[in-house]
């Protein structure tokens, strides 16, 4: 487990579970070490997703038996249950993770697969543990769709900017590509309560929306985007520049519509594989950073003695 931080950070802990950055080969589960993964996690995903958490705390970032690309693009029985496989490694780094931070604040992170391992954490390990929950500032579940009514009552959905113990998250689509919107839910398989993965149906996926920090379904302009970022290859505890007031967002049908950046640090690029990646820029990098901030603030406020 690679633990990183930044010169006057936050006090909270902040677990990190990456995205999907093993192609595939012949096995349905990446080994840990991959060198063509561990380059995609750290030139791509830890500066554009584990980023905007840097000035809250130390970030612990493990790396796990993730499932492959491909188990991303089927529905078949062998792929739901690779992408099961890698929690027993989610769980293992995070009973450890725990053990290293036994009390203060705690913020988790996780990002498309990364994101479905965190709702299950949520659902088995935490909503059953008022210690846990009652340290807990907020949860962030980027690019990802998960089932509203696996969040129990101690994870709510956050329905406010300043509310903590709660979940933030959100799978996000082009506000004129209706036809990818309804392949995302059509597709989307989210946790049962016997750890399966199962389709979504007719379950309410979740969305917070990033810029707000509300679940609000209100449209929120493009003036109150606080900024996008492409830090793909930008060195560890630097800031990227923004491009603020950019993005125009709402919650709708499950979804975060959102209008596109048409720059081009904003397109994407690489093979076949990369484009199926979490996206080598995050739209919301500044929205995220000033949100967790902003509820760690209120946290600290309402732990003092």
């Amino acid at each position: 487990m690679r633990d990183v931080s930044v010169p006057g950070a936050g006090n909270a802990a902040v677990f990190f579970l990456h995205s999907t950055t093993f192609d595939g080969g012949r096995d349905w589960n990446g080994p840990i070490g991959d060198p063509k993964a561990d380059a995609y996690l750290e030139r791509v995903v830890i500066p554009n997703y584990a980023g905007p958490f840097a000035r809250a705390g130390s970030i612990s970032v493990p790396r796990y038996r993730q499932a492959s690309l491909y188990t991303r693009l089927t529905l078949r029985d062998d792929a739901r249950d690779a992408r099961a496989f890698a929690y027993g490694d989610a769980l293992a780094a995070f009973e450890t993770w725990l053990a290293a931070h036994p009390d203060g604040p705690l913020v988790l992170a996780g990002v498309e697969q990364g994101g479905d391992l965190i709702d299950r954490l949520l659902q088995e390990r935490i909503a059953a543990d008022p210690e846990l929950s009652r340290r807990l500032v907020a949860v962030y579940l980027i690019d990802v769709i998960v089932a509203v009514e696996g969040l129990g009552p101690s994870t709510p959905p956050c329905a406010t900017a300043t509310q903590t113990g709660c979940v933030i998250g959100w799978s996000q689509v082009d506000e004129h590509n209706d036809g990818a919107a309804w392949r995302r839910l059509r597709r989307a398989l989210v946790w049962d309560g016997s750890g399966r993965l199962v389709d979504l149906d007719s379950r309410t996926a979740l969305c917070v929306n990033p810029v707000s920090g509300s679940s609000d379904t209100t449209p929120v302009p493009a003036r109150r985007h606080r900024g996008a970022a492409n830090a793909t290859g930008l060195e560890w505890g630097l800031r990227p520049a923004f491009i603020d007031r950019a993005v125009a967002t709402q919650c709708r049908d499950g979804l975060l519509r959102h209008s596109e950046l048409t720059t081009e640090s904003f397109k994407e690029v690489g093979n076949w594989a990369d484009r199926r990646k979490a996206r080598q820029y995050n739209l919301f990098y500044a929205d995220i950073e000033a949100d967790v901030d902003r509820r760690l603030a209120v946290w600290n406020a309402s732990d003092a003695p």
